[in-house]
């Protein structure tokens, strides 16, 4: 059977790319989102795939770009869709919200087809999003400096906690953030629909990060495989879980030094970082308030009084 998406359109064993037409640019010219649509040989399960719902978040375009390539449609069982760029005015500017209406994009699902611009590109890739058996919501940690995890948005009471929880497991960066994540997340509404969601975070980088975009890569057909769209089987490792996080900000104006690096383990009372004037007078020390995982950290070193500076994650276990 043929499979459309926007003006992509695939038979069994066809591949076909095309855009996802979501209203009109400033000028009154239409745009559309780049979507694709692989469609296997033989009949299985589907899944959708999106990256860039914010805007400078572009290792999920990378993924996308390095997978694709690798689909053989004779070779596939079943069809993904994928939306390559959600946040289409964001990206054209290289910025992280919508600009249109300062909104971001992933605090829109499930959208609304007469709303706002963003509610109406969410409503657009929501409705293609929930055709589909899984859902791959591929994210960076902006332009921050953070370790490569998946997400697990929709809370540990949820019908699909555990198949959630698989879903990351078998996609495999190392790290799994399991807490339940604010309204409007893809990886939080999705699984209202029974579907599988989650959200991979692919490290953070201004640009893109080449050793992220391998792990999201990998990550992609470790789940294509475990799924069936292809054959073969993978070696499902234990993860590291964390279920929340404590924030740090800057104590005092100037020059931030870190004394450990990202996914170091923090025991409680640990230095995380110091604050020095520009000529190395030290100002501040931060330790650690309880054990942890150093998750994320600014990139720039220079910070006010209050600005935040990185995020330890707590309540550490294996899955």
């Amino acid at each position: 059977m043929t499979t459309t998406l926007g003006t992509a359109s695939a038979a069994p064993g066809e591949i076909d790319t095309g855009r996802l037409e979501v209203g009109e640019t400033r000028d009154g010219s239409p745009f559309g989102l780049p979507v694709a649509v692989i469609n296997g040989e033989r009949p299985g399960k589907t899944l959708y795939m999106q990256a860039a719902s914010d805007g400078d978040e572009l290792n999920g375009i990378g993924v996308i770009q390095r997978v694709v390539p690798k689909l053989d449609p004779a070779e596939l069982a079943g069809t993904i869709l994928i939306t390559g760029i959600v946040n289409y005015h964001a990206f054209q500017i290289a910025e992280h919200r919508n600009p249109i209406d300062d909104t971001k994009m992933n605090r829109a699902y499930p959208g609304n087809d007469t709303g706002t611009s963003s509610e109406r590109i969410a409503a657009a890739t929501y409705e293609a999003a929930t055709r589909a058996d899984l859902i791959l919501d591929l994210h960076q940690g902006s332009t921050s400096r953070m370790i490569d995890e998946v997400r697990v948005r929709c809370g540990k009471r949820h019908r699909l906690h555990r198949d959630c929880l698989e879903l990351a497991k078998v996609f495999g960066c190392g790290h799994i953030l399991d807490q339940k994540g604010p309204d409007g997340q893809l990886a939080r509404a999705a699984p209202d629909e029974g579907i599988p969601t989650v959200d991979p975070e692919l490290g953070g980088a201004v640009g893109w990060d080449e050793a992220s975009i391998q792990k999201g890569v990998d990550g992609v057909f470790n789940v294509l495989t475990h799924y069936g769209f292809l054959d073969g089987s993978v070696d499902i490792e234990a993860q590291t879980r964390a279920h929340g996080f404590e924030q740090y900000g800057a104590p005092s104006g100037g020059l931030v030094s870190f004394r450990k690096d990202l996914g170091d383990r923090i025991r409680s009372g640990e230095t995380l970082f110091e604050v020095t004037t520009p000529f190395g007078e030290p100002k501040a020390e931060v330790t650690a308030d309880s054990d942890g995982i150093l998750w994320r950290t600014r990139r720039l070193p220079q910070v006010a009084t209050g600005e935040y500076i990185c995020s330890v994650a707590t309540d550490i276990d294996d899955y």
